[in-house]
C-alpha cells in the first residue's frame, strides 16, 4: 500500500464549493488532523501512544479518536499487550473509509480514477475525448465514468470524499474556473466546480494539469524533496513549481507558465499571439510541424516519439534541439528557483534520452555551478499516473485536513 505523505499543502490554498454534505470529511478531519497524522503510516496505536506522540491531553485524544471513529477514518485494531489490567485498545487509519474520484482532462484524452484515502489506485479508465467538445460533454463524461467506476467497486457516490480535476489550460485557483484557455473553446470562466458539485454533492477541486502533475509526482515519488520543478512537454509546455515542500501557484495560478517565455533568437508565431514562445519552437506540436516540412509523417506527439524510437535521425535531432531550447529557458528557472530536482514529463518525454540530453546540456552549460552541483534532471517516475494521482492528492489533503 502506498501511504499518503502529508506534505505542506494546505486545503485552504485550494478551491472548494459545496454545502457541507454528510460525505464531506474535512471538518471532522481538520479538528482531529494533528492526531490523524500519527496514524497515516498505517501502524495501529493505543491512546497512550497517541498521547505521547501528539503531546495532547488525554481528554483531547479520547475526544478526537471518538470523532474519527464516527467518520470511519479510524477503526479499532485489536488490543496491545497488557502491562497489568485490561489490555489497551489499538486504533488504525482506515484508507477505504471513503474514495476519491480523480480526473485528468487532456487535449485529446480523459483519464478517470478512483483512489483510496492513501492515494492508492483502486480502478481507472482512459478514453479518447477532445477537449474542444466543450465543458458539458467532457464533464458529463467524468460524471458517467466516475459513477461506472464506483458501481464496479461496489460503492456509491455517498462514499466519495471529493472530486479532483486537472485541466489542460490556465485555471484561476481561487475559483476553479478556466481563464482564457487557448485550446479549450467554450471553457473560459466555466463553473467546473459548480457543475460537478451538482452531480456528486462533494467537495470539488480544480487546477491546471501541470500543477496537478507536479503535485502527483512530488507526493508519490519525491516527498522528501523540498524544491522541485515539474516540466510537462507535450502539445504545449508548462511547469509546476514545488517550493518549500508546497505547490506554488502564484497570485492567480499562473506560476510555471514557461511555455510562453521567449526562447532566445526565436521568432516563430505562437498561438497566444506573441512570437518566439518556447512552446512555438520546442513543443511536440512544433516539432511535428518541423518534421512534416521535412517530408515525414508526423501529426501528433506520439508520431514524433515513434520516429525517434525507430531511429529516425531527423526526428532525433529535432527532439534534441527542442531539449536545448527548453533547457535554455530552464537555466533561468534554475537561477531563480534553485530546485533540487527537475522532473521531465508529458508525452514527448517518452522520446527518452534525446530530449533529456538536450535539456541537461543547456542547463549545465548556462547555470552557475552552485545551482547545479546537486541538481538532478530526471524523467517522470509517476509517468501516466502523475495527473490522476495529483488530482486525488488535492482532495486527500482537503478531506483529511492536512
Amino acid at each position: 500500500m502506498t501511504l499518503l505523505n502529508p506534505v505542506k499543502q494546505k486545503s485552504s490554498d485550494l478551491v472548494t464549493k459545496v454545502a457541507r454534505p454528510m460525505t464531506d470529511l474535512s471538518s471532522s478531519a481538520a479538528d482531529a488532523g494533528s492526531l490523524l497524522r500519527w496514524l497515516l503510516d498505517g501502524q495501529p496505536r493505543t491512546r497512550a501512544e497517541l498521547i505521547d506522540l501528539s503531546g495532547l491531553a488525554r481528554s483531547t485524544v479520547t475526544g478526537r479518536i471518538e470523532a474519527l471513529l464516527a467518520t470511519g477514518l479510524v477503526v479499532p485494531s485489536g488490543e496491545a499487550a497488557s502491562t497489568g489490567g485490561r489490555p489497551p485498545a489499538r486504533f488504525r487509519f482506515n484508507p477505504v473509509a471513503r474514495l476519491v474520484l480523480a480526473a485528468d482532462v487532456g487535449a485529446t484524452h480523459l483519464s478517470v480514477a478512483l483512489t483510496d484515502l492513501t492515494g492508492e489506485l483502486v480502478d481507472r479508465t482512459t478514453m479518447p475525448l477532445n477537449i474542444a467538445e466543450g465543458p458539458e460533454a467532457v464533464l458529463g463524461a467524468i460524471t458517467r465514468t466516475g459513477r461506472d467506476l464506483l458501481a464496479a467497486a461496489g460503492r456509491a457516490t455517498g462514499d466519495l470524499a471529493g472530486v479532483g480535476v486537472g485541466l489542460p489550460g490556465p485555471v484561476d485557483h481561487r475559483t476553479g474556473r478556466p481563464n482564457h484557455p487557448p485550446i479549450m473553446p467554450g471553457w473560459d470562466s466555466y463553473d467546473v466546480v459548480g457543475r460537478l458539485v451538482e452531480d456528486f454533492a462533494v467537495p470539488v477541486l480544480v487546477d491546471n494539469d501541470v500543477n496537478v502533475m507536479a503535485l502527483g509526482e512530488h507526493s508519490t515519488q519525491y516527498a522528501e524533496v523540498e524544491h522541485l520543478l515539474f516540466v510537462k512537454v507535450a502539445t504545449g509546455i508548462g511547469a509546476g513549481v514545488v517550493s518549500g515542500g508546497r505547490l506554488h501557484r502564484g497570485a492567480q495560478g499562473a506560476a510555471g507558465d514557461i511555455g510562453h517565455i521567449q526562447a532566445p533568437g526565436q521568432t516563430a508565431q505562437c498561438r497566444c499571439g506573441n512570437v518566439g514562445c518556447l512552446e512555438a519552437v520546442a513543443s511536440a506540436a512544433a516539432i511535428a510541424q518541423q518534421l512534416r516540412a521535412e517530408g515525414l509523417a508526423a501529426e501528433t506527439s506520439q508520431d514524433v516519439v515513434d520516429l525517434v524510437r525507430a531511429g529516425n535521425a531527423t526526428a532525433t535531432q529535432a527532439v534534441r534541439q527542442a531539449g536545448r531550447e527548453i533547457g535554455t529557458v530552464l537555466a533561468a528557472c534554475v537561477s531563480l528557483l534553485n530546485p533540487s530536482v527537475i522532473v521531465i514529463g508529458g508525452s514527448l518525454a517518452q522520446a527518452g534520452d534525446s530530449l533529456l540530453a538536450g535539456i541537461r546540456e543547456a542547463i549545465y552549460a548556462r547555470s552557475l555551478p552552485l545551482a547545479t552541483t546537486e541538481l538532478r534532471v530526471e524523467p517522470s517516475r509517476a509517468a501516466g499516473d502523475a495527473a490522476v494521482r495529483g488530482a486525488a492528492t488535492m482532495i486527500l489533503y482537503h478531506a483529511l485536513g492536512l
